[in-house]
């Protein structure tokens, strides 16, 4: 975990995974908040048998309420070489990148009566670990410990965010700093397509058209354009 915790700013991290069979393991980077109504934004990568890809699942939790879960798979071998992922957090959305390319937001939709994190500050989280009773083919797929230890490798490290071991309220800026700048708003046009090309390409599950699960849309779906 890091040492501090941060309110807003873009965390990064290079990392390469468990290789081989890694079925039944979740290679996680998260920011939390760690309390009983806490916020969380998660990348989780879930592993699969040998010769079958990741799956890369996000989720966002405002006031301590997840269930936002999107899952891809990516468009390269994450076990081969190290990639970079990350998360950029301002008052105005939250977006994942992986290699630079947008692969979700989460807009800010406050007004529309969804909770939005911006008061609870995070700490970052890196872990490994077992969760064979879901991570593979809905926990149908075992965690196979001949094939110990499981290492995922991570490096570079970085983060430029505020840092809130005073007050969470001098974090809120007002604009002073590069990520509540208007290019950081919203994405920009070539951006929107490079998240449209992952939606239609490599997107295997989107909660917001879960319709079994979640009968009406979630208000922040629409503006998300995960609709």
């Amino acid at each position: 975990a890091s040492k501090n915790k941060y309110l807003f700013g873009r965390v990064s991290m290079k990392i390469k995974l468990v290789s081989g069979d890694s079925a039944g393991t979740v290679t996680a980077f998260y920011l939390s908040s760690q309390n009983s109504e806490h916020d969380e934004i998660d990348f989780e990568f879930l592993g699969n048998r040998t010769g079958q890809p990741y799956i890369l699942q996000t989720n966002v939790f405002t006031g301590g309420a997840g269930n936002r879960e999107q899952r891809i798979y990516l468009w390269f071998d994450p076990t081969q070489a190290y990639h970079s992922y990350a998360i950029l957090w301002n008052m105005y959305q939250i977006v994942f990148y992986v290699d630079d390319v947008p692969i979700r937001v989460f807009k800010n939709s406050k007004d529309l009566g969804v909770k939005f994190p911006f008061n609870q500050p995070m700490k970052l989280y890196s872990s490994l670990w077992n969760a064979d009773d879901w991570a593979t083919r809905g926990g149908l797929e075992k965690t196979d410990w001949s094939k110990a230890p499981f290492v995922a490798s991570y490096k570079g490290f970085h983060i430029d965010g505020c840092e809130a071991s005073v007050e969470a309220k001098f974090c809120a800026t007002q604009g002073k700093r590069w990520w509540d700048q208007k290019d950081f708003q919203d994405l920009d046009s070539l951006q929107y397509r490079e998240l449209s090309w992952v939606r239609q390409k490599y997107t295997i599950y989107n909660y917001c058209s879960d319709r079994s699960r979640f009968p009406s849309m979630a208000p922040e779906c629409q503006r998300d354009r995960d609709a």
